[in-house]
């Protein structure tokens, strides 16, 4: 067990981010995850019974001091890290020209300042490893909607996923953007019903995520984007 693999995962409680820890805990991976909401993560923690290989930490991901803690409380208890997934983030459900400007700052330092700190918290100790930078990005990241700030939070990702790949890649450290389209999370919880038409599952985006993170060493798969069928955008 202590040779195995770890990974450190943000907004890992739920939705994308807890399926994504279950598989990578069913694969023989040790996980950390990290979250707002220490009842959540407990009762995640619960749910797979408290094994071994699961840490909980409580934090928020746009705050460097939580996310350094996040890093070195991993390291600590695992002894090494291989992969980071960024996957904390939330959507406002609103326009820029009809929305209330009180909740975009959160949602802008959550989606966009918040990978680029994990990034910075955690890159020495993915040199070490030759591991891998995972940043769950969306399709609204590259298909222009109108009035969409989160849309441009995630225009930024894709742009960060590359622009740090560019710098990482002579570290060894691969760099994968994962972009869902509309999936079933509580990501719509906000938003106070379910987009129309057919949604993937979480499951489904862990499953891109978990096999870009098992890759062959030598081996970057960059972009990945994951849209149901009858999505058109």
């Amino acid at each position: 067990m202590t040779d195995s693999p770890v990974a450190l995962i943000t907004g890992g409680g739920s939705g994308i981010g807890a399926a994504v820890a279950r598989q990578l805990l069913d694969a023989g991976h040790r996980v950390a995850v990290t979250g707002r909401g220490e009842r959540r993560l407990r009762a995640f923690a619960e749910e797979l019974g408290s094994p071994e290989g699961l840490l909980t930490i409580v934090g928020n991901t746009a705050e460097y001091a939580d996310v350094q803690a996040a890093v070195d409380g991993t390291l600590k208890a695992f002894g090494r890290l291989d992969t980071v997934v960024a996957n904390a983030g939330f959507a406002t459900h609103d326009t820029v020209a009809e929305g209330d400007p009180a909740g975009w700052a959160e949602m802008v330092l959550t989606n966009v300042l918040g990978p680029a700190l994990l990034i910075r918290a955690s890159v020495d100790a993915l040199k070490e490893t030759r591991g891998r930078i995972v940043l769950v990005g969306s399709v609204a990241g590259f298909v222009n909607t109108p009035g969409n700030l989160y849309g441009a939070t995630k225009w930024a990702v894709t742009g960060l996923a590359e622009n740090t790949r560019r710098q990482v890649t002579d570290f060894g450290i691969g760099v994968t953007l994962v972009a869902p389209g509309r999936v079933e999370t509580p990501f719509w919880d906000g938003n106070g019903s379910l987009p129309p038409g057919h949604l993937l599952t979480a499951g489904q985006i862990a499953d891109s995520v978990v096999w870009a993170i098992r890759q062959p060493a030598g081996v970057d798969v960059n972009t990945i984007v994951v849209r149901p069928l009858g999505q058109p955008n």
